[in-house]
């Protein structure tokens, strides 16, 4: 495992002009009354403690025990701004893994048997050998708002604008998180600006538009539903904020139920370029299964291309038939495509909303890509990804080689917005193009392998 760290050279140089007159989490004060059974606190949404880390090369040392880890000095990944592509040495720990076979394997290293120089390759990857980074911005929502107020990232993208965030957590009268809640932002003619569902935390996250401003929030759960009103005023007069964020806790007097089944969906770009993720799916689909279970949990497949491709969708439905699902993946192979966006809208539309999810589950859908959606699906994606939050489907983007800025910060929406995470590869592995470095603070870089079985784990309930 290697600890990484990255940072943009334009918003270093943004902050450092800049941030004496931006708003870090978007300084808001509001009061609120509730509803019987309610107790409300509004914190400020102040993130100061998330800093933009110190971007000083600096040496890893060994930890204690860790007789596994070397320290080798690796060309950071490109690091992209708008005007700018700045390069840099940084000590990294690369840590080797031993396979199945008793093989050691070190990212990077001649022991890997992997020539980045052949580019693509043909054959099946063995278990373990992508390497990938994760970044979860609604838990590092200081560091994304200094990102915004800075101008280094902008949006919206592609309809979606995740800046306008309101992160609501849900307690019992113990103090437990009230899960699987639905959680609705309400403006003062009583429309639903948006309305998500609470996860194991009990924490749910609504997003309003620039002009659109929430009046009051209803929480339901069970056969209790209770509302009160929010009103907001700004804290700050003078600063060139662009992004709102106030934080909500409630306790609810209700019941609380937990979802003993998931439900884990996997959307597949199977264009031309897509050679090495799909070998990956194929190769570590049934291991994936394994390590996770059938117990209580259903797994879908579904693959898309672009318009004028023998197909644009093929979609399946949800089964515990694991050797069914492997039949499915092993007849797809990687063709099409040739421009650069594909069919994300069409895929989206097809597995999010019209796909048999259930109501009592645990949902998630790891989007594996490399290409953003077609310009003009702007409403079709934002209906899409609402439909989403509003039926908990967390959607965690996996982001693969070749892609560009636009689809960093496209996946990163699709993630805020539906409570999930942004996963991303990374050139470690060897394995296939370059791979985009996304302007995120410190990351581990895992096997890919791993990250989806911690992260399936992580929303587990």
């Amino acid at each position: 495992m290697k600890i990484r760290k990255m940072i943009c050279a334009a918003m270093i140089m943004a902050m450092t002009v800049g941030m004496s007159a931006c708003a870090v989490g978007g300084e808001s004060a509001a009061s609120v009354t509730g509803g019987e059974g309610f107790s409300a606190e509004i914190t400020n949404g102040s993130d100061s403690a998330d800093t933009i880390p110190d971007t000083t090369p600096r040496s890893e040392e060994k930890t204690a025990g860790d007789d596994r880890a070397e320290v080798r000095d690796k060309s950071a990944a490109e690091k992209f701004s708008e005007d700018a592509e700045i390069k840099e040495k940084k000590d990294v720990i690369i840590a080797s893994d031993t396979l199945d076979t008793g093989e050691t394997i070190c990212a990077g290293d001649e022991a890997s048997g992997i020539d980045s120089s052949q580019g693509n390759h043909t054959d099946i990857p063995e278990v373990g050998q992508l390497t990938a980074g994760e970044w979860n911005d609604n838990s590092n929502w200081g560091f994304f708002t200094n990102l915004i107020n800075t101008g280094t990232i902008n949006f919206p993208s592609y309809g979606l604008n995740p800046v306008y965030r309101t992160m609501i957590t849900v307690k019992s009268e113990s103090g437990l998180p009230v899960v699987n809640a639905t959680v609705r932002i309400l403006d003062s003619d009583g429309n639903i600006l948006w309305s998500a569902i609470t996860d194991k935390n009990g924490t749910a996250y609504l997003f309003e538009g620039e002009k659109q401003k929430g009046a009051s929030v209803e929480v339901e759960s069970g056969d209790k539903k209770q509302s009160f009103e929010l009103t907001q005023t700004s804290a700050d007069t003078q600063s060139q904020k662009k992004t709102e964020n106030t934080e909500l806790e409630l306790t609810f007097v209700g019941e609380v139920k937990n979802c003993q089944n998931m439900e884990i969906m996997f959307i597949l770009d199977t264009t031309g370029s897509m050679s090495d993720e799909m070998l990956f799916l194929q190769s570590e689909f049934s291991a994936i299964t394994k390590e996770i279970g059938t117990e209580n949990t259903k797994y879908s497949v579904n693959f898309y291309r672009d318009e004028g491709d023998d197909y644009v969708t093929k979609c399946f439905d949800f089964t515990d038939d694991i050797d069914a699902l492997q039949k499915n993946l092993n007849s797809e192979s990687a063709d099409g495509g040739g421009d650069i966006p594909e069919a994300v809208a069409e895929i989206l539309k097809e597995t999010i909303s019209e796909s048999s999810w259930s109501d009592e589950s645990v949902k998630l859908a790891f989007l594996i890509f490399d290409a953003p959606p077609h310009d003009g699906k702007e409403k079709v994606l934002y209906d899409t990804i609402r439909t989403a939050a509003e039926k908990g489907i967390r959607i965690i983007p996996v982001v693969s080689s070749n892609s560009e800025r636009d689809t960093e910060l496209f996946g990163r929406s699709l993630a805020i917005m539906t409570g999930g995470t942004y996963i991303f590869l990374t050139d470690d592995s060897g394995i296939g193009d370059a791979h985009l470095e996304p302007i995120i603070g410190d990351y581990k870089v895992e096997k890919l392998y791993d990250i989806i079985i911690r992260v399936i784990n992580e929303y587990r309930q």
